[in-house]
């Protein structure tokens, strides 16, 4: 039963999206566990990029099945918005592409409430697609899920009942966002198209391991923005870690095999919250420009930083990593010094060696760096690991000694083929 499952090991942004893609010439099904349209995962194929919000990112590959499991809460006019781009691009997805009964809506009132709490004091730094909500209303039972939607008169009795619950607890918001015949009116248009590709995916993709086929479990998001092992309160709001990829899935834990953690060579993070190690000013703007680091699904610049070896560690161990891919090493061609921390210093403790759970302590860490020489060669053509400079090859040795867990890939760049496997 090989089932393989990429995560984030950072706040997200990693470059999980190239990776999956690249392990998806080995794959039968690519599966999508968590997350909604706040991800997105970027693919370079000969020149041509793909950018995917909710479509697995295997979907590049005509033989994979892509399924968006029961964790994903889905944006339907998103998700059919990315269908439409990959057949104006000659990607045919027709018979490939699955979505669980049980994965939960992304409704009208979801965005609403989530820009009307994100205006002010208390704010998260959230992308305002309605995700938080979603995944709030799941949890109090009130959501409304993809096999609901299918049925007409199902679907205005789950709104009705969400409805009641809206009135009597956020009164403020427009009636044409909780209304079921408004809502109904909007989103009909998308229940012949979807209905084909609804089913029990849990139960596929249980029959498909016991067969022997090849799965990948794909991520969104980050460790650091688990709802249960990130920077609480600024998470996202599912559980973006290995143990996600169980429940998203509907596959027993036991069936995974190998998981595979994404790292980029650097730090970056979106949004609000503590980030001990990033870099101000002018140093942080250039490695930003350097990397391109802008954020495709909001185009918000991402906060830039040192390697945080605390972090990966964390990552590490929360996942359970069997390997490390370590993506943008080409980035930092051309820094003279490169840095990682290794612990961080705070006021009125003790040296701080593993990534706590406090957020005031990290609020107050000042890293504490191991300092190495950088390279000055272009690194993108390297597809060996004997082509990379030695200086380049010791700052890897030096991640993998810190996380404890073998380095399985290097990204020398975005495209598939800027790769190196060891």
């Amino acid at each position: 039963m090989p089932v393989r499952l990429i995560v984030g090991a950072q706040w997200g942004d990693e470059g999980k999206g190239k990776i999956v893609d690249l392990l998806s010439d080995d794959a039968d099904y690519v599966v999508r566990y968590q997350g909604g349209p706040n991800a997105g995962h970027t693919v370079v194929v000969n020149g041509e990029t793909t950018i995917l919000h909710l479509i697995p990112s295997g979907i590049l590959h005509p033989n994979v099945r892509c399924v968006i499991g029961n964790g994903v809460v889905i944006n339907l006019e998103v998700f059919f918005r990315e269908l439409d781009k990959l057949a104006e691009k000659n990607i045919s997805w027709q018979g490939r592409m699955r979505v669980s009964e049980r994965a939960h809506l992304i409704l009208p009132a979801h965005r609403a409430m989530e820009e009307a709490e994100e205006k002010g004091p208390g704010a998260v730094g959230t992308t305002l697609r309605g995700i938080g909500p979603a995944y709030r209303d799941k949890m109090a039972r009130i959501g409304v899920t993809i096999g609901e939607f299918l049925h007409r008169n199902r679907f205005l009795e789950a709104l009705e009942r969400q409805r009641t619950w809206r009135e009597r607890t956020v009164p403020v918001l427009p009636k044409k966002a909780v209304d079921p015949e408004s809502v109904e009116a909007e989103l009909a248009p998308f229940r012949e198209r979807i209905a084909s590709m609804v089913g029990d995916t849990g139960l596929e993709l249980y029959r498909a391991a016991r067969e022997g086929k090849r799965i990948l479990l794909e991520g969104a998001q980050g460790t650091m923005l688990d709802v249960d092992h990130g920077t609480y309160p600024y998470v996202t709001s599912s559980s973006a870690t290995a143990g996600g990829g169980a429940t998203g899935s509907g596959l027993p834990p036991r069936f995974i095999n190998e998981v595979m953690g994404v790292t980029k060579a650097y730090t970056t993070r979106v949004g609000l919250g503590p980030f001990p190690t990033e870099m101000l000013g002018t140093e942080g703007a250039a490695l930003r420009d350097q990397g391109a680091e802008y954020g495709v699904t909001t185009g918000r610049p991402r906060r830039c930083g040192w390697l945080d070896g605390l972090a990966l560690r964390h990552a590490a161990r929360v996942n359970g990593l069997d390997k490390l891919a370590v993506t943008k090493l080409d980035v930092l061609s051309g820094w003279p010094m490169l840095k990682i921390a290794t612990a961080y210093k705070v006021s009125g403790c003790d040296l701080v060696t593993e990534f706590p759970g406090r957020m005031d302590l990290l609020e107050r860490a000042e890293p504490l760096y191991e300092e190495f020489p950088g390279w000055t060669e272009n690194i993108s053509n390297a597809r060996a690991w004997n082509d990379l400079p030695e200086t380049a090859r010791n700052y890897l040795k030096r991640v993998q000694e810190i996380a404890d867990v073998p380095i399985g890939l290097v990204s020398v760049g975005s495209a598939r083929d800027q790769t190196i496997a060891l």
